[in-house]
C-alpha cells in the first residue's frame, strides 16, 4: 500500500499555505467553507499557483445550496475551469446532480471536457446523491480520478462502514477519499475502518482579529475567522504516517 495522502481544504491562500507549511501533499483551494465549499477567486487562484509546491486542485462549485445546476450556472463553472487551465493548476474537483438524485452526466462530462488535461476530482455531491452504488459507477465513467465521501453521513467516522464498502466497490479503479470531521485524533481509527488511503480535512481554527474599531456590529461582519492551522495539519501528518 502507497504512503496515505493527506488533501487539506484551504478555504484562503493563507490557509493553502499554511496546510503546505503542516505537511499536507494536496491542496483543494475553496472559499465559503461555512457553505460546503464555492470557487474562490482568480486572484486567490493566481496567487496560490505562483506560491505553492505541492498539487493545488480548485473546486468549482458556483454559489451554496443544492447541486442542481441551469445554464448559466454550468457556463460559469466552465469559465471558471477554463481559469484553472491558464493558470496552470493541477486540477478541479466538480460535482453535479440531477432533479433524481443521480449524477448529472451530460453537465459532468462538459466539465470534465474543459478541464482537458487537468487531474478532476468529484465532491460530496456524490453524498447526497440518491443511490450511492449507482453514483460511484457514474462518477467512474466520467474519468474521475477519485471521490470524495463521508459515506452519506454528517462526518466520515460516522459513514466508516459505507466508505469502506465504496473502496471495495471501487476496486481501484477510482479512489475514494474520506473527509468530513477528521482529525489527528480519529484519523489511524478511520484508517483502520474504511481501507481508503487519501484523506480530507480542513484543519482550521478560529483567528482573532486586531483591529480596533467602534461599537457598531453589522450581521455578517464579523471580526472572527476560521483558517487551516499548520499545527494541525501536522498533527493529521503525523497519525497518517503512524497509522
Amino acid at each position: 500500500m502507497s504512503r496515505p495522502l493527506l488533501e487539506i481544504a484551504a478555504n484562503s491562500l493563507a490557509s493553502a499555505l499554511a496546510a503546505q507549511d503542516g505537511g499536507a501533499d494536496r491542496i483543494e483551494l475553496c472559499e465559503n467553507l461555512g457553505e460546503g465549499g464555492c470557487t474562490p477567486s482568480y486572484g486567490t487562484i493566481a496567487v496560490a499557483r505562483e506560491r505553492l509546491r505541492i498539487p493545488l486542485y480548485v473546486l468549482i462549485r458556483p454559489r451554496a445550496g443544492d447541486f442542481l445546476y441551469d445554464a448559466s450556472e454550468c457556463e460559469v463553472m466552465l469559465r471558471d475551469i477554463a481559469s484553472c487551465v491558464r493558470l496552470g493548476c493541477d486540477g478541479v474537483v466538480i460535482g453535479a446532480l440531477a432533479e433524481d438524485g443521480a449524477v448529472d452526466g451530460a453537465t459532468c462530462r462538459e466539465l470534465v471536457a474543459a478541464a482537458g488535461a487537468l487531474g478532476v476530482a468529484f465532491h460530496r455531491a456524490f453524498d447526497v446523491a440518491r443511490d450511492q452504488a449507482q453514483a460511484l459507477e457514474s462518477v467512474i465513467a466520467l474519468g474521475c480520478e477519485r471521490v470524495l465521501t463521508s459515506g452519506a453521513q454528517s462526518t466520515a467516522l460516522e459513514g466508516a462502514g459505507r466508505i469502506a464498502q465504496l473502496v471495495q466497490q471501487a476496486d481501484r479503479r477510482i479512489r475514494v477519499m474520506a473527509g468530513a470531521g477528521i482529525t489527528g485524533a480519529n484519523l489511524g481509527e478511520l484508517i483502520v475502518r474504511t481501507g481508503a488511503d487519501e484523506f480530507h480535512a480542513s484543519a482550521k481554527a478560529a483567528r482573532t482579529s486586531r483591529m480596533r474599531h467602534g461599537d457598531v456590529r453589522l450581521s455578517g461582519l464579523d471580526d472572527d475567522w476560521l483558517q487551516t492551522d499548520s499545527e494541525r495539519v501536522q498533527a493529521l501528518r503525523a497519525a497518517l504516517d503512524a497509522g
